[in-house]
């Protein structure tokens, strides 16, 4: 397996890593494999992609890393809590998330300034979600930060997908979270969507306090340059894992999608075809 890397919390501590699993799985109420078994050691600072077709667990894999369920069997380790033995929603807390069902849980009335603001209580409706001038300052900073100056008194819902995801982003980071989950930020963005969100994915990585990051995506495209690592999963299954020069091969995406493919890497971006014969 490419890269495949051993979980070893005994010999390394636990406050190096945003997330541990070991040999975790997870099964429907009828015994149905969804996930697993899968060891993985996401170590602060790192940036992984999790690619795969549908189906393959991807989904999944993000709701134990976001302590919204807990394992069949093994164990999974978020942020130093392991989950079974520790407050779920206070490891929530501690967890960004950006995705279409954050997105679709906010008021589209309210403006993009207050989503912002949202974050720093973990609440979804602005009337919440107590703020001071500070608040609002550090919420401006933020969305300037990413491109999204003239989105401030805009509402959500006005808001085009691209520039709605890159308010979610901005979201996220209105306090620190140490570990932020991905939840195919781009599905449904244009070209200049994609690309800004790219862009501000890529300064967040590049930044002091960038958290570690899980980035699922069905496209190799919308991978930041800055992606440091890859896990490729199949029916649940580990296909590949490690640092992404090793991991994202030919080979291994052929494996994980099943068919005949020509994989390109230019300036630390990725692509993928399908090969005329598949």
């Amino acid at each position: 397996m490419a890269g495949e890397r051993a979980v070893e919390a005994e010999a390394e501590s636990d406050r190096s890593f945003a997330a541990l699993l070991d040999r975790a799985t997870v099964n429907t109420p009828e015994g149905r494999r969804l996930l697993g078994p899968v060891s993985l050691a996401i170590r602060k600072g790192e940036h992984w992609a999790v690619l795969g077709p549908n189906g393959a667990g991807k989904t999944t894999l993000l709701r134990l890393l976001g302590a919204e369920r807990h394992p069949s069997s093994g164990v999974v380790t978020v942020l130093g809590a392991r989950l079974g033995s520790s407050d779920l929603r206070a490891l929530r807390g501690r967890v960004g998330v950006v995705s279409h069902a954050v997105a679709d849980r906010l008021p589209p009335s309210a403006s993009a300034l207050a989503v912002v603001l949202t974050g720093g209580r973990g609440v979804l409706a602005p009337w919440w979600a107590a703020t001071s001038e500070a608040d609002r300052v550090r919420a401006r900073q933020i969305l300037a930060a990413l491109g999204c100056s003239e989105l401030v008194d805009r509402a959500f819902g006005s808001c085009s997908q691209g520039e709605r995801q890159r308010v979610l982003l901005a979201r996220s980071l209105f306090i620190e979270h140490p570990l932020l989950l991905l939840d195919e930020p781009c599905a449904g963005v244009d070209l200049p969507g994609r690309e800004a969100l790219v862009l501000a994915l890529t300064a967040l990585a590049r930044s002091r306090e960038s958290p570690a990051t899980v980035h699922v995506s069905h496209s190799l495209e919308e991978l930041p340059a800055t992606t440091s690592h890859a896990l490729l999963l199949r029916a649940g299954e580990v296909v590949a894992q490690g640092a992404i020069e090793e991991a994202l091969t030919k080979a291994s995406l052929e494996r994980c999608f099943g068919l005949s493919m020509t994989l390109t890497r230019e300036d630390g971006r990725w692509t993928a075809r399908a090969s005329p014969s598949w």
